[in-house]
């Protein structure tokens, strides 16, 4: 008797605690929408907000966010919030991000290897990683994705989300989307169908660790960070795939530069490259310049910071050429525009990505975080990168024909124009 009283009492407060809970997520949701409205209001460079009424869209959204009954509603409506004001590195983090989990807790450590980018509105491999999985299965660049886990991708291209359809950064959210498909957690498998020139060929693909260290900064999810060094005949190579973890990357930098001063060139390939810590890219830069100068300018509310470089006490003097593509963003565009600015290197590749704000990241009261744009940046050439990206000097792209014989038609160009400056050609 006394067990089935002890359960009644347990069911009944369970009964009274569920709808607490749900008032209390409420109530989070609504402390959320306030500090974000709050926030773009107050830091935001633009105090006009480029002529949004950003009281009407608080009247208009606060009465939705008090009914929103799941975080992922709340996020919705945060997202349209900000959705409206039309730039990048403006955006809701899920919490479950920072455990390196997307919101329906599938976990994004594992890759296959492939690397993709969305052309003519198809995914196609541009590169596989020596050794991964995606190798080991015999996948080669130029081979077209067409679904994933038994899911046609045709119609998720199709699906762009309003305020991204035509804007500079559309390719990045279609590529981000085929990738986050293809991730997952290490030891599981992607189950991928190709189009191999004109047959299909279905694989099934062991997803392993990503490539790279690990990489924390602030509120953002944790990250896999790689830099790659390679010699081409005469020319030095250097990749990496995000400007952070600055203690590896920028010492592999240096190991690479150094050990090239007498080069007949050097190329530094942002390509996918997302950006991050700006700082980084003064560093960078110092390798590669006589005289100081400066990348561009941050304009804040209250206001400018000017990106000074200065030359290191031994500097590359060579050749130097940059890679590009409509996946290189944020602090990797300042560096590319502000070395074509300073007129130290020669840009190839296709226009970037157009997403080139500094942000902050602050925790809101439901876990989530709030990323937002506190300055705006404008090139020493007078140019604003948000929305229009650095055009190349030589705007070449990649093409699947190219693809499928193996070929890499911007490297091949930078190479090239190497050699004609070795042969004392502009």
């Amino acid at each position: 008797m006394r067990q089935s009283l002890s359960m009644t009492r347990l069911l009944a407060f369970l009964v009274l605690a569920l709808p607490l809970a749900a008032a209390d997520l409420r109530q989070l949701n609504i402390d959320s929408f306030d500090q974000v409205w709050n926030t773009i209001r107050d830091r935001h460079w633009d105090p006009k907000l480029g002529g949004l009424d950003w009281q009407k869209v608080r009247e208009e959204l606060r009465p939705r966010i008090e009914q929103a009954a799941t975080a992922e509603e709340a996020r919705a409506i945060l997202r349209e919030m900000l959705g409206g004001l039309g730039h990048s590195h403006l955006g809701i983090i899920p919490a479950e991000a920072y455990g390196h989990m997307d919101p329906k807790g599938a976990s994004r450590e594992g890759s296959t290897g492939v690397n993709v980018r969305v052309i003519g509105g198809a995914a196609l491999v541009v590169s596989v990683e020596p050794g991964s999985p995606a190798a080991e299965a015999g996948v080669r660049p130029g081979w077209e994705i067409r679904a994933i886990d038994g899911q046609d991708l045709a119609p998720a291209l199709a699906a762009i989300p309003e305020g991204t359809r035509g804007k500079r950064w559309e390719g990045v959210w279609l590529t981000s989307l085929v990738m986050n498909r293809l991730a997952g957690s290490p030891g599981t498998a992607a189950e991928v169908t190709f189009r191999a020139g004109n047959r299909p060929v279905a694989a099934v693909i062991v997803r392993t660790r990503r490539r790279g260290t690990v990489y924390r900064f602030g509120f953002l999810p944790p990250v896999y960070v790689w830099s790659e060094t390679r010699r081409l005949g005469n020319v030095g190579y250097f990749a990496f795939n995000l400007f952070l973890d600055p203690q590896n990357v920028m010492t592999a930098a240096e190991k690479a530069i150094t050990g090239c001063f007498e080069c007949d060139g050097f190329i530094i390939d942002l390509r996918g490259n997302g950006g991050g810590v700006l700082g980084m890219t003064i560093g960078l830069a110092g390798w590669f310049v006589n005289e100081s100068g400066r990348l561009g300018t941050l304009f804040t509310r209250d206001a400018k910071v000017h990106f000074l470089v200065s030359p290191r006490p031994e500097v590359y003097n060579g050749s130097l050429a940059i890679l590009v593509d409509g996946m290189t963003g944020s602090s990797a565009e300042v560096f590319a525009g502000g070395m074509q600015d300073l007129k130290r290197a020669r840009v190839f590749g296709s226009v970037t990505a157009g997403g080139a704000l500094p942000a902050q990241i602050e925790k809101l009261p439901n876990g989530d975080a709030l990323l937002y744009a506190f300055a705006d940046y404008i090139s020493e050439g007078g140019k604003r990168l948000e929305g229009a990206g650095v055009r190349p000097d030589v705007e070449i792209g990649l093409t699947r024909e190219a693809l499928l014989a193996g070929r890499d038609p911007v490297l091949e160009a930078a190479l090239k124009w190497i050699e004609s400056r070795k042969e004392g050609k502009p």
